[in-house]
C-alpha cells in the first residue's frame, strides 16, 4: 500500500529512510551537542575548558546583532564553541544577556538552554524531516546551515520552549587541532538546500583552488600536561569521553514527553515515580536515556538552581576510577559537587554533580546501562544499591560495562 492510501485507511504513515520503512523521515542517531545561554562567557569558559578540559573550536562575537545603544550595557558579546573530541562543537555557551536581547526575551527568564542538538543520518534527513515537521504545521525557529560547525540543520522547539535542533555533517577537527577557517564561510544558508548537494571534500577542494589557506582555522591552546591517565600525560587526572544525558524540568509532563517522543520519535525506556512525582527517560541509541524528563515541582525539592528548567548536564569520563579522581580534583579547583538520589538516575550507578559558575549542575559519571535488541532495560531489582556517603575503592563489571558509544581518538 503505497504512503497517501496509508494515511487514507487512516494507518500510520511511512517513510523509505535509507531502504528502511520508518513512521518519520529522520532517525535520530544520538545527541550530538548541547548549549547554554551564561552570564560570563569568559568566567564559563575557564570552568568548563580550564577544569573539565573541553577546548575552543571557535569564538562567535554576537556584537553588530542588537543596536549599538542597547549593546552597552549587555557586557561580554563573545561566545564559544568548545569541543571534547573531533566533533568541531560538542557543547557551546554563548552571552546570554546578547542572546535574550536577540530573540526578544523580557523579563526573568527561566529557559538557560542554547540548544539540545541531535545528530540524524543524512543531508536527506534534515530536508525532508523539515518538510515533515512544516506540513504537519509544528513550529521551526529557523533552518539551513551554520558556520562555524558547518552543520545543516533546522530548529524545533519543544512545548515548554526549549530549542531542539536535528542536524547532518558537523565539521570534524582532526589531527592538527585547527577548525575550518572563516575565509571559507561564503554562502549563508538560511533553508535546507537543493538536493544533492556537493561534499564537505569537494568544498574543501574549491576553498584550495581559490587559494584560501585551509590551515589557518583556530587551534585551542592547553594547559601544562602533569596527570597520567591510562597511560597518557594529561592537564587533569580524568577525560570527557561523550556528552549527556540531558535532564530537564518541564511544566508539561505529557505534553513535553509527546514531543521527545512522537515528533523527534526517541524511544521511552523507563518511568520511574520519586517522592510522588513521575520522571520520564528517553533514549536515542542503545544508551538507557539522552534525555530525562522530571516536573517543575521537583526542582525546589532537590535545591537546585531555581533560574533554569536544566536540571543537569551530563559528561562521562572514561572509567570509574577517573570519575573519583575528577572529583577530588574539582573539589581541590574550588567547584562545588553535589550529590543526588540516585533514584532519579535509572542506568546511571555513581555520579556526582560539578556546579559551573551560573548554578548549572553537571552531572559527571562512568557508566550508562545500554539497551539490547529486545528493547528492555536491566530490571531495577538487578541494579546496584549507591550509598553517596560511601563509594567503593573499585566496582564489580557488569555485563554492559565500557560499552556504548565509544570514545574516538586519542585522549589529549
Amino acid at each position: 500500500m503505497a504512503t497517501s492510501e496509508r494515511a487514507a485507511a487512516g494507518q500510520q504513515e511511512e517513510f523509505v529512510v535509507g531502504g528502511v520503512r520508518l513512521p518519520r523521515p529522520f532517525r535520530i542517531r544520538r545527541l550530538g551537542h548541547f548549549g547554554i545561554n551564561v552570564m560570563d562567557p569568559v568566567v564559563t569558559r575557564d570552568f568548563y575548558c580550564k577544569k573539565l578540559g573541553f577546548r575552543i573550536s571557535d569564538p562567535l562575537d554576537f556584537a553588530g546583532r542588537v543596536p549599538p545603544e542597547q549593546a552597552k550595557s549587555l557586557g561580554t558579546s563573545v561566545g564559544y564553541f568548545a569541543r571534547h573530541g573531533t566533533d568541531h562543537h560538542s557543547f557551546v555557551f554563548f552571552p546570554r544577556r546578547y542572546y535574550e536581547a536577540m530573540i526578544g526575551v523580557k523579563g526573568d527568564n527561566e529557559n538557560t538552554l542554547n540548544q539540545i542538538t541531535w545528530q540524524v543520518g543524512s543531508l536527506r534527513e534534515v530536508s525532508d524531516g523539515h518538510d515533515w515537521f512544516k506540513r504537519q504545521g509544528k513550529p521551526i525557529r529557523r533552518a539551513g546551515r551554520d558556520l562555524p560547525g558547518s552543520n545543516w540543520h533546522f530548529y524545533p522547539p519543544d512545548p515548554d520552549g526549549h530549542t531542539n535542533e536535528l542536524y547532518y555533517g558537523i565539521e570534524q577537527v582532526g589531527w592538527d587541532g585547527l577548525s575550518k577557517p572563516q575565509s571559507m564561510y561564503k554562502v549563508k544558508y538560511m533553508q535546507p538546500p537543493a538536493l544533492p548537494h556537493k561534499s564537505e571534500y569537494a568544498e574543501v577542494q574549491g576553498a584550495v583552488a581559490e587559494g584560501i589557506d585551509v590551515r589557518t582555522g583556530w587551534r585551542a591552546e592547553e594547559a601544562e600536561e602533569q596527570y597520567d591517565v591510562g597511560g597518557v600525560l594529561l592537564a587533569r587526572p580524568f577525560k570527557v569521553t561523550r556528552i549527556g544525558p540531558v535532564r530537564l524540568f518541564v511544566k508539561d509532563m505529557e505534553r513535553v514527553t509527546s514531543f521527545y517522543r512522537d515528533d523527534l520519535g526517541l524511544t521511552v525506556t523507563e518511568e520511574v515515580v520519586y517522592k510522588g512525582h513521575r520522571a520520564v527517560f528517553l533514549r536515542a541509541n542503545t544508551e538507557h536515556h539522552s534525555i530525562a524528563l522530571y516536573p517543575m515541582a521537583l526542582r525546589a525539592e532537590l535545591g537546585l538552581n531555581p533560574g533554569t528548567t536544566l536540571f543537569s548536564f551530563g559528561m562521562q569520563v572514561a572509567d570509574y576510577a577517573q570519575l573519583r579522581a575528577a572529583i577530588d580534583h574539582l573539589r581541590e579547583q574550588g567547584v562545588t559537587i553535589k550529590h543526588l538520589p540516585p533514584e532519579l538516575f535509572p542506568g546511571i550507578d555513581y555520579s556526582a554533580f560539578a556546579i559551573d559558575p551560573d548554578g548549572h549542575a553537571i552531572q559527571l559519571y562512568y557508566y550508562m546501562e545500554q539497551i539490547g535488541w529486545d528493547g528492555r532495560p536491566r530490571p531495577a531489582s538487578a541494579r546496584p544499591k549507591i550509598d553517596n556517603a560511601k563509594w567503593r575503592a573499585s566496582v564489580p563489571a557488569a555485563s554492559d560495562t565500557y560499552q556504548g558509544e565509544v570514545y574516538l581518538g586519542p585522549l589529549g
